[in-house]
């Protein structure tokens, strides 16, 4: 016996999304804002990583810096897993970067040095934001404005982080 028939509870029927996007524009868009989702995560902890590990003469505004962006980029999370739940699919359960080909990954070998710190960070704000522009033009040209004003008001962000960041180590 089921859960639902145990405590007699009906399953309700629901309609079919109609929005006036089609169900493979919405698959598509959540595909592709599953993959945004997932970079999103790492730049927010890679941020978090250099917040908590900078030195040097630069650690002052480097620490204020990544912490108003990680701060951002995890608010964003939310965000883009709501659109992804509004275009009728799941938000992502596992972040595994193989299986998504991520082009944002953290530090390997170890931590950088405060100038690299910034140069990685700046490479991966402005790899997110050029994905998202195509994935915006997609929404734009399959009648989906929410999707691509969220990704536009991602892209200010992600254009702004990196030439705030760029201009700290820009001599």
């Amino acid at each position: 016996m089921s859960t639902s028939q145990v405590l007699n509870i009906e399953t309700p029927k629901v309609d079919p999304i109609k929005t006036g996007v089609s169900a493979e524009v919405r698959e598509q868009l959540a595909k592709h804002l599953s993959v945004i989702l997932a970079e999103t995560y790492m730049l927010t902890v890679k941020s978090h990583l250099y917040h908590w590990n900078v030195v040097g003469p630069l650690f002052k505004s480097i620490h204020d810096l990544t912490e108003e962006h990680y701060e951002n980029l995890f608010a964003a999370t939310d965000d883009l897993a709501e659109r992804i739940r509004a275009l009728g699919h799941r938000a992502p359960v596992n972040v595994d970067e193989g299986k998504l080909n991520l082009t944002v990954s953290l530090p390997a070998g170890g931590m950088p040095n405060a100038f690299e710190m910034i140069e990685d960070l700046v490479r991966s704000h402005e790899m997110i934001a050029a994905e998202m522009r195509d994935m915006a033009a997609y929404a734009g040209d399959n009648s989906d404005p929410v999707t691509e004003d969220l990704l536009t008001q991602r892209i200010t962000f992600h254009d702004k982080a990196a030439w705030m960041l760029r201009a700290v180590i820009t001599e």
